[in-house]
């Protein structure tokens, strides 16, 4: 890549959060006239924080990763402002004014952090690919510390919880993580085996079953997610990752219709048998039947964002704490009430960006392992994006995932500002290898 366009790039990145870290603050300003009709006392310092992260961030991958995407950064610390203003609203009505903003600040400044670690250390993807049993054993293991007496706790009817001291983390956020790097290098490794066929069902050739064994395993390990921590939200998602990944790694139609047919299989099981997976459904399927009770989060969050409408009330203006734990699973429809339908769709289209941005990066790599980890990267964000603001609105049962950057979390933003990192890196990559090789073949045409 030329060095203009490389300028051009980090200079865009440069306003984008320069402009994002204004709107986010004017975004505070109003919210604040909304509660006390008064502008905020500590307006300089939180500018000079979302400002202040923004720019130390942007300047790493100005060093270390030059040629990577200048979007999504900017993208995902606007996401970031907005769920801590919204975070900082939520708890002023509730009476808890310093707790949840000082702890989201500063997980967002640890994650910025783990943010800068993985851009100035890992300099080469291939040294991940090396490790890829090494990832696989510490998924696992993450999985399993929420199991382990003493240190595994339940919270809210889910077992995904682990306590090393003061610190209380969801592993799952990072094991996620570890397991989407260890896919990515077994399917590189093993992507001929699982392209073979060797008989037809129908119309689609089918590999042999242990060929088959990375669908089974992946169909089995999400059904012990979900029975052993009452998980749905990480079950969904690990299965429909290693679905994506293998559907994309072997291009075969046939792994995709047997993961759906495995996946509806599995899902028709539990709901016969577990009974909190029968009571999601059936808050999904009618919440105002459980109003006075366990439907009592969706009725409220279904009233709140229809008092959004088009504009929303004001920021400030609306009644988001009637919904409990609204800064985590239901901040998406505190955004819908105070801001509107225009508030959601702003939210969406970040997604939606950040999204297109990681494709692209899957797209233009001619390394298959940057391409499959760029594409599980990506699927990791926005299914859990999709998983949230689905629950939200109703359009799937509630899992109880965290809407990425917005929702109060310390796990997952540390978990997806790592994953940035990581998009970052690939992105630098592919860009630095496309560029050689244009520079390859206009030397050889010129020989």
């Amino acid at each position: 890549m030329k060095n203009k366009e490389i300028q051009y790039r980090r200079r865009t990145e440069l306003w984008l959060i320069i402009f994002g870290s204004f709107v986010v603050t004017l975004l505070y300003i109003l919210t604040s006239f909304g509660n006390s009709a008064s502008v905020p006392v500590d307006l300089v310092p939180f500018f000079v924080v979302v400002l202040g992260l923004g720019v130390l961030a942007h300047l790493v991958v100005r060093k270390f990763a030059p040629s990577a995407d200048p979007v999504i950064l900017p993208l995902v610390f606007f996401l970031n402002g907005l769920g801590q203003v919204f975070i900082t609203r939520l708890s002023h009505e509730s009476g808890v004014a310093d707790e949840l903003p000082a702890l989201q600040s500063t997980w967002t400044a640890v994650g910025v952090v783990a943010f800068i670690f993985v851009l100035v250390f890992i300099r080469n993807s291939k040294d991940l690919e090396t490790q890829k049993y090494t990832f696989g054993v510490i998924g696992i293991i993450l999985l399993a510390l929420p199991l382990l007496p003493f240190i595994g706790s339940e919270i809210n009817g889910a077992r995904i919880w682990a306590s090393i001291g003061p610190i209380n983390l969801q592993p799952g956020e990072f094991a996620r993580l570890a397991l989407t790097i260890f896919l990515a290098s077994y399917l590189v490794e093993k992507k001929e085996l699982l392209q073979v066929g060797t008989r037809k069902i129908f119309r689609f050739e089918v590999p042999l079953w242990r060929h088959l064994s990375p669908v089974l395993l992946a169909w089995g390990f999400a059904m012990l997610v979900l029975i052993a921590e009452k998980d749905l939200g990480s079950s969904f998602l690990y299965f429909a990752l290693f679905t994506v990944m293998i559907w994309v790694s072997t291009q075969r139609l046939s792994y995709l219709i047997i993961s759906f047919g495995l996946f509806i299989c599995g899902a028709l099981i539990s709901w016969r048998i577990f009974e909190h997976i029968q009571a999601r459904v059936s808050i999904w399927h009618d919440p105002w039947s459980f109003r006075s009770g366990s439907g009592y989060q969706l009725v409220e969050a279904a009233i709140a964002m229809a008092n959004g409408g088009l504009i929303g009330t004001g920021l400030g203006s609306g009644e988001p704490n009637r919904i409990p734990e609204v800064e985590t699973d239901f901040i998406f429809a505190a955004i819908g009430e105070e801001m509107g339908l225009l508030g959601t769709v702003l939210v969406l289209s970040s997604f939606l960006l950040i999204i297109s941005s990681g494709l692209r990066i899957a797209i233009k790599s001619s390394d298959p392992f940057n391409k499959l980890l760029a594409l599980g990267l990506t699927t990791l964000i926005g299914l859990q994006a999709l998983v949230i603001m689905g629950g939200v609105v109703r359009l799937l049962p509630l899992t109880g995932v965290t809407l990425p950057f917005v929702s109060y979390g310390g796990s997952s933003l540390l978990a997806n500002y790592i994953l940035v990192a990581l998009l970052l890196r690939l992105s630098d990559q592919v860009e630095n290898s496309q560029s050689n090789k244009e520079k390859s073949i206009r030397e050889m045409s010129n020989e």
